[in-house]
């Protein structure tokens, strides 16, 4: 932190020593427990098998966007730790996006996104779990519900750790549970002697928390009997009572942190003990009491964070560098710094899809937007986590809260948020690991975008201490030739690339002989250092159980609301496939009809398909990995999705395409193994007669001659690396035009609108622009923003 407090009880001159325990724990702890926290906001809380996640990413270093990462690794696990898929997201300021296609046969139950910088990987993998997504298909044979235990157990936790003879004491009551907690809970506290009379009574706050005050007796033993709204008790102790010790209270206000001491039967009082406040791991206060005294008190001004919310770890130290108590609270608790979107003109209606517009002021700080727009239903159910929640509390936390945004809310209750601070440890780091001096090891420093380590070999030996001549070529774009030196080793290092397109790396050597002059005795491979990590962790316990299905399942109205909207994505597909895709018949026959006489047979013959000539035309496919990569985004209706192994599989209208090399059924993995450059015809056929939909990928014959060959065709001595993955574009046309044929008869779609990057242009005002569904009659807009100075803008509105 840039501003530190510093606080001497009593003025002293003080001689200049070497540092102390605590001192050089303070310094380990600045320079070597820097973190990251990964926030991932997601287009909705639940899916069904075949949908989109649309998500964007938010990385933290404390409370600011992270300048240390430009790399976030983001995985979909199914409940087994199976990863289904994975993406390389490119973080600019801490920001980026991405989205994951769901396959349509998912079996039902709960996945988890895991997203981590490679920085992140220094630290445990517990705080890499970010988000857990139930994913629905009414297909399977076990549905999700929601788990109707009552299991749950009850700890208490004294204010700053200590519970001490004759101190009025502040305690709160956690509750925790693998599945749900209960609504609500109350209890009292009694002395074990004499249980059916309560010295207090307490009601919780939430499902969470409660918090009571008592002051106790020297040689009695305390019970709190908790009881939850079905009847279920549970008794619990309290901690021992202390006859010494060191009682610490803590409030926080828009003023500042107050915090009070009070020794107990202490050899020296409170002579020589230190107060430290930190804010994540940088030194925020620091206080000295070198009086003979038992009680000190203090205003910490909000200054600390320069006047931000954060998390305040505050901690007492004795005289010999001991912890001996320790309290979290949050600062400026009623008093959220959040900014609100300055909407200068809409124009909303609620004619079905009817278009909609909102403009946000070109004028305002904040300049680039995260936009998510959605139909509010009227159902009032209450957030369970947001990007408030995510920064200021679960980012930090491991333990399982429920319900977290809730505290930070319009109507949030500063208590119940103060309560379940004192009932959490900071998990960032452990005072007691860091005064032993043991400190976590950085492994993987932070390093700005890709790199990779070329390996160029000439007759089967490393090229080393010698020049290379590299070409590189990003995607449709001309290839560029850089020399090299490859170092000791026979290595080339490429450092700091930022690309999405496929990137052809091929290696050429300066000839010394004539028998040198080709090159067939040469070989790269590339090796990236910028890497993900295998998950060792444990998923979190979720609310959800999985059930066998009986009897006949009706999918509920969120579920079928769902695939009627995928039912609607695939006729608009299907339709906009048949536009393009129309022959005009009577015209004299081109090249690419001759081709498909030679090489197909009638069974593959069929109207509605699309043919790629690889004999008549240059298709460009030389800097393509294989033709399965070269074919994205090149046919109407056309995706692609990673298998296990990684290898592209075809789908055609969401359903999993047939493959067929020289019209003999084959796999993805032959496919992807044969050089684009051997290739003489594509052809994507959709609903041919027997074959149905398929991919037909037909082979060099006789003479025949691929255009691509013409140019320098891929050999050994080339390979293509793979860069960040690049974000797909969210659908903002409407389903159905006034000029075309009415194709769906129901507009369903949820997500009417994703923006992870809306941006002002030359103070021209940036507009939010999207299409009515058939029911929305008020929309949910979430609008998030970060100005240059990291101060944060974040709305949620309903409007009409």
């Amino acid at each position: 932190m840039k501003n530190i407090f510093f606080l001497l009880l009593i003025s002293a001159a003080q001689p200049l020593l070497s540092q102390t325990k605590l001192e050089k724990a303070i310094t380990d702890l600045e320079n070597n427990y820097e973190q990251e926290k990964v926030y991932i906001l997601t287009d909705k809380p639940q899916y069904v098998a075949g949908d989109q996640i649309w998500f964007k990413s938010f990385v933290f270093d404390g409370y600011n966007r992270s300048a240390l990462s430009t790399t976030l690794f983001v995985e979909l696990y199914n409940s087994d730790k199976k990863l289904i898929d994975w993406k390389t997201i490119l973080l600019t300021n801490g920001e980026g996006s991405g989205d994951f296609k769901l396959k349509e046969g998912l079996p039902e139950q709960v996945y988890f996104l895991r997203a981590y910088t490679p920085y992140m990987t220094n630290f445990p993998t517990d705080f890499q779990i970010v988000k857990t997504i139930p994913i629905y298909n009414p297909n399977s044979p076990e549905t999700l519900e929601l788990a109707k235990s009552n299991d749950w157990t009850a700890k208490a936790f004294p204010e700053g750790g200590n519970f001490i003879n004759g101190i009025s004491t502040k305690f709160a009551v956690r509750l925790s549970s693998n599945t749900n907690l209960p609504e609500s809970w109350s209890g009292k506290i009694v002395d074990a002697q004499n249980p059916n009379t309560p010295i207090t009574t307490f009601t919780s706050f939430d499902k969470n928390v409660a918090s009571f005050r008592m002051t106790p007796s020297s040689g009695k033993r305390y019970q709190a009997i908790i009881q939850d709204q079905s009847g279920k008790k549970q008794t619990i102790d309290l901690p021992e009572v202390a006859n010494s010790g060191l009682s610490l209270e803590v409030v926080s206000s828009k003023e500042g942190i107050k915090y009070s001491l009070k020794g107990v039967n202490l050899k020296q009082q409170l002579q020589n003990y230190k107060i430290v406040g930190t804010i994540n791991n940088h030194l925020a206060y620091k206080a000295n009491i070198n009086q003979l005294i038992n009680e000190a008190s203090s205003l910490i001004p909000t200054k600390i964070s320069n006047g931000n919310n954060a998390i305040f770890q505050l901690a007492i130290f004795d005289d010999q560098d001991n912890l001996v108590a320790q309290r979290l609270c949050f600062i400026k608790p009623n008093d959220l710094k959040i900014e609100k979107a300055e909407i200068i003109g809409r124009d909303l209606k609620q004619k079905p899809r009817s278009f909609n517009s909102i403009d946000l002021s070109p004028e305002s700080y904040f300049k680039n937007y995260t936009v998510l727009v959605s139909e509010e239903d009227g159902n009032n159910s209450p957030e369970e986590e947001n990007l408030l929640s995510g920064l200021w509390l679960t980012g930090d936390f491991n333990s399982r809260i429920d319900r977290p945004a809730q505290y930070f809310s319009t109507n949030a209750n500063s208590e119940a948020l103060d309560a379940l601070l004192i009932s959490e440890n900071w998990k960032r780091f452990d005072w007691r690991t860091v005064l032993s001096g043991i400190s976590p090891t950085i492994k993987n420093n932070t390093q700005k975008f890709l790199s990779y380590r070329i390996k160029p070999v000439k007759n089967n030996a490393l090229i080393k201490d010698a020049t290379v001549n590299l070409s590189l070529k990003l995607g449709e774009n001309q290839p560029t030739i850089n020399s090299f030196k490859t170092d000791q080793n026979g290595y080339v290092y490429l450092n700091n690339l930022n690309f999405n397109d496929p990137l052809l790396v091929s290696l050429f050597v300066n000839a010394e002989n004539e028998k040198d002059s080709g090159q067939d005795n040469l070989y790269v491979t590339a090796e990236p250092l910028v890497n993900p990590v295998p998950f060792t962790g444990n998923f979190p316990t979720t609310k959800y159980t999985l059930v066998p299905i009986s009897g006949n399942r009706k999918p509920s109205a969120a579920i079928s609301r769902a695939l009627n909207t995928q039912k609607n994505m695939k006729s608009t597909e299907h339709v906009d496939g048949q536009i393009e895709e129309v022959k005009i018949v009577g015209k004299k026959a081109d090249p690419k009809e001759e081709l498909d006489k030679q090489l197909s047979t009638g069974m593959f013959s069929s109207m509605n398909s699309t043919i790629f000539d690889f004999v008549n035309e240059d298709q460009h496919a030389e800097g393509s990995v294989n033709i399965l990569d070269w074919l994205q985004g090149r046919a109407a209706g056309l995706t692609f999705q990673k298998n296990n192994s990684g290898v592209s599989v075809p789908y055609i209208r969401g359903q999993q395409a047939k493959l067929y090399l020289d019209e003999i059924q084959t796999d993805p993995s032959m496919i992807a193994s044969l050089p684009p450059t051997n290739i003489a015809m594509v052809k994507i056929l959709k609903g041919a007669g027997l074959i149905g939909d398929a991919v037909a990928i037909y082979t060099l014959k006789g003479n025949m001659k691929s255009k691509t060959n013409e140019k320098e065709a891929p050999r050994n001595n080339s390979t293509t690396i793979k860069g960040y993955d690049k974000p797909s574009e969210f659908p903002l046309e409407m389903l159905d035009s006034d000029d075309s044929p009415k194709t769906i008869e129901n507009d369903t779609r949820e997500t009417l609108y994703w923006n992870p990057n809306l941006f002002d242009s030359d103070y021209v005002p940036p507009r939010i622009k999207f299409y009515n569904n058939d029911t929305a009659k008020q929309y949910k807009v979430l609008i998030i923003s970060f100005d240059e100075d990291d101060n944060l803008l974040y709305d949620q509105l309903v409007l009409k």
